[in-house]
């Protein structure tokens, strides 16, 4: 496949449907939303995506049930370093991105070392945005730039004070389960990035939904404001 994004982006929408329809508790689609996940990175890799970025747990996410927060977590919390044979295997560096102060310091502990244990592999980066939102991330970046050099910011410059300064711009932003919006995903990264919306829901997303949607993405013409 020639062309392919160096960055693919995903919100991963539909698992609490996906239940619904099958009659199922909302659990059980976090849980085939994982499998998913899964899939789709690997396929990534085995394509030779550099980055993708996965929508784990937004800010706006705390707002949900109590009981599927604490699902959410806990999910997380056993998820990070259990899946390591499977970041070994297909080549997988870990990185996070998100306002770790806002999470339980279990969860902070299993980021940490997940990140630590997956540093060496090089294959493909999948970053998880956990209690992560756009908006959240620039104004935290706002706040760590010394004063003396703001007048000098510019673009570049400021990008080295987000949450992963050698983050790529995003070129392939997807989301699934039918909703055509962003939701305060990657909003600096994506400045230019082409959108893609399924309407299939993310549980029953494959390694070749996502070969149909770069597919897609081969066929455009970027311009980044230029003239055709």
């Amino acid at each position: 496949m020639t062309s392919l994004p160096g960055h693919i982006g995903i919100i991963m929408d539909g698992n609490g449907r996906w239940a619904k329809e099958r009659g199922m508790p909302r659990s059980n689609g976090h849980k085939e939303g994982l499998e998913a996940a899964k899939r789709v990175i690997r396929f990534a890799a085995d394509t030779g995506i550099p980055f993708v970025t996965l929508y784990t747990f937004s800010t706006e996410n705390w707002k949900r049930a109590e009981e599927e927060v604490g699902f959410l977590m806990s999910l997380l919390k056993t998820h990070l370093r259990s899946e390591l044979a499977f970041y070994r295997e297909n080549g997988i560096r870990v990185m996070h991105i998100g306002d770790k102060s806002g999470l339980p310091a279990e969860i902070i502990h299993e980021i940490d070392e997940t990140t630590r244990e997956t540093s060496h592999f090089s294959r493909t980066t999948t970053v998880l945005a956990i209690n992560y939102g756009g908006q959240n991330e620039i104004i935290r970046a706002i706040k760590k730039i010394p004063q003396e050099k703001i007048i000098d910011l510019t673009e570049q410059s400021f990008s080295t004070y987000l949450d992963y300064p050698d983050l790529p711009p995003v070129d392939f932003l997807i989301r699934t389960g039918g909703e055509k919006r962003i939701s305060n995903f990657l909003l600096w990264q994506s400045a230019y990035a082409e959108l893609f919306f399924s309407d299939i829901l993310w549980p029953d997303w494959t390694g070749e939904h996502l070969s149909e949607a770069i597919r897609e993405y081969q066929s455009r013409e970027r311009r980044f404001g230029n003239a055709k």
